[in-house]
């Protein structure tokens, strides 16, 4: 691609009549749709279920390489739940290779390359699916991984150059889509597996090749929307306030994406996302089974020594289920409560906030177990989840106040690499820790009170490293001419820029993903309902 391309960086500098409100839902685009990768549970039974004839007693002797490339045994759970640790594994080494790439190329063909990769992945994982070959599955899943990657940072810098007067809330709008993305793709990959259904066997396949375009559609019209701001843009009428000046923990200056990578500053970052990441993606893999476990049948109002009725039984499956639609969303909406109050309280200060409240509120899960109080269980839950989101919509604005604006989407890739190791380490903790407490006798309600103030003390661990960021030392900030490459762009221009109405044009881009948004609240909020 030349300079002048219509996908270059060069190409799509605003224009006088453009509006910075319209860059929040072209990112809202991206991530609604990449944030189904938190919805994928609504496949793994179905994707269990695809041979209708195979022989349990041959099947059930085989091992791992020979389920790769069967055709004539059904797959088990554990096998096709690979697929969302390979999503988040290949995200963070995703962002990570090609951070300082897409800040030199642009958000658009960032953002288109994300849609083909996570669109165009869905479509092959849809395929490998009809031939069932596990072996295809988990190389498709690799595709929809780095679209995954590119589609999480590619909004970043964007976001956080057109709104340097409120990069907590730019930053949470767009990140709040990856946390509520589930909310809207998993009913529609339920609808789309029943419509798609023939004699009995659910149509994963299909479904899944619907959501890859619908996705590559959603994505691209996003990435197309992109416009990139003129070097030291403001707002009209705003000027850094005379505390941001003084504020040594936001710097003027900008280090390079190689010089971050070696202060200590960006590895008391990645600390503090990773505890926090481990600590509220353990409690996510196990919530349901977890409010299963501690209350039972006291969650339809039945004493425990009772036996329990059919009807009874569903009532706790849906109330676990409405527990995951409930803290789907509290993920979501976190994600831009924390992130706009950072931008009141300071970053810092704010992930004080989040560590020492979710400190308190793990250390009075147990307690409400031991008192039979779901309600206050739930809730606490919430809360953790809440500032699960929190943590990573606030993340990429923290580094844009130690690193500088410039390279922070090429930070940021590498950063979430804490994600991928939290990930992998979260839920096998609880998941292990539960089951070795089951193992030597403890009692199903008991089983995750160890496991719970080992995360109170992750968090612990994660308050600490937050102590410790300071401000970068100036020997690590690059030259104004380092950060442009050699190129010094000035300012000529600037402040006639990006001084549009918001107009029509603005109306139909927000109902493009508030509509969505919205009825994926809606559907949430009937879950929710099973819990009341």
């Amino acid at each position: 691609m030349t300079g002048n391309s219509f996908l270059s960086r060069d190409h799509i500098v605003a224009g006088a009549r453009f509006n910075r409100w319209l860059v929040p839902p072209a990112a809202l685009a991206i991530h609604l749709s990449i944030g189904m990768a938190y919805g994928f549970s609504v496949f793994w039974l179905p994707m269990t279920h695809l041979i209708a004839h195979a022989d349990p007693a041959l099947c059930a002797g085989q091992g791992f390489g020979a389920e790769l490339v069967s055709k004539t045994c059904n797959w088990t759970v554990p096998a096709v739940t690979s697929v969302f640790e390979i999503f988040i594994a290949v995200l963070g080494l995703s962002a990570a290779l090609w951070g300082g790439w897409l800040e030199r190329a642009g958000p658009r063909k960032a953002g288109l390359i994300a849609a083909l990769c996570w669109g165009g992945g869905l479509v092959l994982l849809g395929i490998s699916v009809s031939l069932h070959q596990l072996w295809l599955v988990y190389l498709a899943a690799v595709i929809c991984g780095i679209g995954q990657g590119l589609g999480y940072i590619t909004p970043v810098s964007t976001l956080i150059n057109w709104f340097p007067d409120r990069r907590g809330l730019a930053t949470g709008l767009a990140i709040m889509g990856y946390g509520g993305g589930a909310m809207i793709g998993a009913p529609l990959a339920v609808w789309l597996m029943a419509r798609f259904s023939a004699n009995g066997i659910p149509g994963v396949a299909p479904a899944l090749i619907a959501l890859g375009v619908i996705y590559f559609i959603f994505m691209a019209g996003g990435a197309l929307g992109f416009r990139v701001a003129p070097e030291r843009w403001q707002p009209a009428g705003w000027t850094p306030p005379a505390t941001e000046a003084t504020n040594a923990m936001i710097t003027p200056a900008n280090v390079l994406v190689d010089t971050a990578w070696r202060t200590p500053q960006f590895w008391l970052i990645w600390g503090v996302l990773c505890l926090n990441v481990t600590a509220g993606i353990g409690v996510i893999s196990m919530a349901s089974p977890m409010l299963q476990d501690v209350f039972g049948a006291k969650l339809v109002g039945v004493d425990t020594a009772t036996a329990l009725t059919a009807g009874q039984k569903a009532a706790i499956v849906a109330a676990a289920a409405g527990l995951v639609g409930l803290i789907s969303l509290f993920n979501a909406l976190g994600r831009i409560f924390w992130a706009s109050l950072s931008d009141k309280i300071g970053r810092k200060t704010m992930y004080y906030a989040i560590f020492v409240i979710g400190i308190v509120v793990y250390g009075l899960l147990p307690t409400w177990g031991h008192l039979g109080l779901p309600s206050l269980f739930v809730l606490s839950i919430c809360v953790i989840l809440s500032m699960y989101g929190g943590g990573f919509s606030t993340v990429p604005a923290y580094l844009a106040d130690i690193f500088g604006t410039q390279m922070v989407g090429a930070i940021h890739g590498r950063l979430i690499t804490a994600w991928s190791v939290a990930g992998v380490i979260g839920p096998a903790l609880i998941a292990g820790l539960r089951q070795f407490q089951l193992d030597h006798g403890v009692a199903h309600n008991l089983v995750y009170d160890i496991t719970l103030y080992v995360m109170a003390f992750l968090l612990f661990c994660g308050l600490v490293c937050n102590y410790f960021v300071k401000p970068v030392d100036a020997k690590y900030h690059a030259s104004h001419l380092e950060t442009q490459g050699g190129k010094d762009r000035g300012l000529a221009g600037t402040q006639s820029v990006a001084r549009g109405g918001f107009g029509l044009v603005g109306v139909l881009a927000w109902l493009a993903v508030g509509v969505p948004f919205l009825v994926g609240l809606s559907i949430a909020c009937t879950k929710v309902a099973a819990l009341v």
